[in-house]
């Protein structure tokens, strides 16, 4: 039996086919979720800008203080930026503290600058502090920690 002569003959469309055949709804839901994207990703920048901004704010009033009070507050704000940043190490202490810093920053430590950042928050207040060129070490340090880390 043939039943090729009943078979008809193919039938191209008038118009072109689109490569992205999507409907108005489907591109308006897609540049819908572009800006939604696009306004995370800038909020996600703002942010991360103003906690920098803050840190070095909050560094530059420690500047000028050639005291052991200003190695506590370095202390402080390291370990602070920790707690957003890197929350496991904010509990580490001693060498390990030092190491991890030093592991996350292109500027290290020496020894007695680390000795100082682990000892400077239980030192006594009433503390002869005269060593200035380590503390402008540990300034130094926590300078560029901020930079590389925020």
């Amino acid at each position: 039996m043939d039943n090729l002569p009943e078979l008809r003959d193919i039938h191209l469309p008038e118009y072109d086919v689109s490569i992205f055949p999507l409907a108005w709804g489907w591109w308006g839901l897609l540049c819908f979720l572009a800006g939604i994207w696009l306004l995370i990703k800038m909020m996600q920048t703002i942010r991360r800008s103003s906690a920098k901004l803050y840190a070095k704010r909050l560094m530059a009033q420690w500047q000028n203080v050639n005291d052991l009070r200003a190695a506590v507050k370095i202390s402080e704000l390291l370990r602070r930026i920790c707690l957003q940043k890197y929350p496991a190490a904010a509990c580490l202490s001693d060498n390990d503290w030092v190491t991890f810093l030093n592991q996350k920053a292109s500027y290290k430590l020496d020894e007695k600058a680390a000795d100082l950042l682990k000892n400077a928050p239980f030192m006594p207040d009433k503390n002869e502090f005269a060593d200035t060129e380590t503390l402008a070490k540990l300034k130094r340090f926590c300078q560029t920690w901020i930079g590389e880390n925020l």
